[in-house]
């Protein structure tokens, strides 16, 4: 049976359906407030709301199962009282309307102690893993050869976004999904070395790249960002193909490729970015 993906409209959630039906959501991000708090900000926990929100999205499709792209905690590498408290009743009230599958970011270590102890939740291995021949991972790692040669890949991570300047430099940020193809050449060659053979996969999948749920979150402005800039390695790496990606805001606005939004005036052209000191410490974290 086809694939069929579908965002809901002005949300950062996708719906995949073939032989059974999807809701799809990544970058969630439980425990940022601690993160705030720790940092001199007082934000009071949100999860009863982006709970809400979710609830509402389970009520509009009456998905079969909930995937979780990926880093439903936030705090790395340990995990605060409030991730303790919140992701267990979190992943088991979702768990009470449809089977979760939870595929771990690069904030989600040791999210094994923090399942709950009812409810059908399966947590998948971080390169990924394939359900009705859609491959997911989050994006912080190369995909699995197995996910890499799905003919539709869904991941996250980047937390894709457009920045849109003016000529008095006024910026406007907006989420954005990208829609591109992978280079199964670069994943191929990077096997190649561990003798890892991908001779029968696809020449060019299909990739979708997900929004952060998250409403804090910062994301990558794909239309300024260079190469390095980006990522996980199959973003750094040029295994996604970026240049050619088209790109759409939550409200299902087509805006173009990303080359070709690069090229615009409301694109503000970045200097070439400086290396940081491997020795110099860096404050605060990222929600990457």
């Amino acid at each position: 049976m086809p694939v069929k993906t579908y965002p809901i409209p002005d949300e950062p959630a996708l719906i995949v359906e073939g032989e059974s039906k999807a809701l799809v959501i990544a970058d969630i991000h439980i425990g940022i407030e601690w993160d705030l708090y720790s940092s001199g900000f007082l934000v009071p926990s949100r999860l009863e709301e982006r709970m809400k929100r979710i609830e509402e999205y389970i009520q509009q499709t009456q998905p079969d199962r909930i995937i979780l792209l990926g880093d439903i905690k936030h705090n790395v590498p340990q995990i605060s009282w409030q991730e303790r408290d919140e992701i267990p009743y979190f992943l088991g009230k979702l768990a009470g309307h449809a089977p979760v599958d939870l595929f771990p970011g690069n904030h989600d270590g040791n999210m094994e102690l923090l399942l709950p102890d009812e409810g059908d939740v399966t947590l998948h291995p971080s390169r990924g893993d394939v359900i009705e021949d859609v491959g997911y991972f989050h994006g912080h790692t190369w995909p699995s050869p197995v996910v890499a040669s799905a003919p539709l890949i869904i991941t996250a991570h980047n937390h894709p976004t457009v920045r849109l300047t003016d000529s008095l430099g006024y910026a406007a940020t907006e989420q954005a999904w990208l829609r591109t193809h992978l280079l199964t050449d670069v994943i191929a060659e990077h096997y190649s070395k561990v003798g890892i053979s991908m001779e029968n996969s696809p020449t060019k999948p299909e990739v979708i790249v997900v929004p952060a749920f998250n409403e804090i979150c910062g994301g990558v402005p794909f239309n300024e960002a260079g190469m390095d800039e980006l990522l996980g390695p199959a973003f750094s790496s040029g295994a996604i193909d970026v240049d050619n990606a088209q790109v759409y805001l939550l409200d299902g606005m087509q805006l173009g490729k990303v080359k070709d939004i690069r090229k615009l005036d409301v694109t503000k052209k970045r200097p070439p970015r400086k290396r940081r000191n491997k020795g110099k410490k860096n404050g605060g974290k990222k929600c990457d």
